[in-house]
């Protein structure tokens, strides 16, 4: 996938290769796609919540990861996060003519969670979100923090999120999840009202 050069009529992708001593990350994503991916990591559960970012934000995500698993699951949800938001922050570009702004709350069964976004060039993680237990099967909760952390920070996105309520970890994971790509739908599509404008009086979201 190339990059996007600047103009809100080529196609908004962007492409990152990352490679440490302790991953091995590949990712590519078309903002402007339908939702599909194609997802390895060696982590099942990530692998099933990259899914519904990708499925929900209808951004087409390719996702490769080889990590360093005998250790644990941090450097290679961590790692993931951080190429996933310099991809989205390539094919943003200048962010010429995106709506910028979204804010959602998202129900799955008995749980509930809001997440809000601004797509302003500035990282900024509020994070407002409990688990009950340290892990959902194998999988760390406290990494789902870390994701996002890395993915706002990369990306250049302000980022809040805020679980009101929930029982089921699986849940309370999944809304962040959700949420998540729902406003990173809404604020990283084109606004036809802004043609190639920058949403911003400074003129730059650099």
């Amino acid at each position: 996938m190339g990059d996007l050069m600047g103009d809100t009529t080529a196609t908004r992708t962007g492409s990152v290769s990352r490679k440490t001593n302790e991953t091995s990350v590949s990712v590519s994503v078309n903002l402007d796609g339908t939702g599909t991916s194609e997802i390895s990591t060696g982590v099942g559960f990530f692998d099933h919540m990259l899914d519904q970012l990708s499925r929900h934000s209808l951004i087409d995500m390719e996702i490769d990861v080889k990590g360093d698993l005998h250790v644990d699951d941090h450097h290679t949800v961590e790692d993931t996060g951080i190429a996933i938001g310099q991809a989205i922050s390539k094919a943003l570009g200048d962010r010429r003519g995106i709506a910028r702004y979204a804010s959602l709350d998202l129900a799955m069964d008995e749980t509930m969670t809001k997440a809000a976004v601004d797509v302003s060039g500035r990282p900024f993680l509020v994070w407002n979100v409990s688990f009950s237990a340290p892990k959902i099967g194998t999988f760390d909760t406290e990494l789902v923090r870390e994701f996002f952390n890395a993915l706002a920070q990369n990306a250049g996105i302000t980022l809040h999120i805020l679980n009101h309520y929930g029982a089921n970890n699986h849940h309370i994971a999944e809304t962040c999840f959700k949420s998540v790509a729902r406003v990173l739908r809404i604020a990283t599509e084109i606004d036809p009202r802004q043609a190639n404008r920058v949403p911003s009086t400074k003129g730059t979201l650099a």
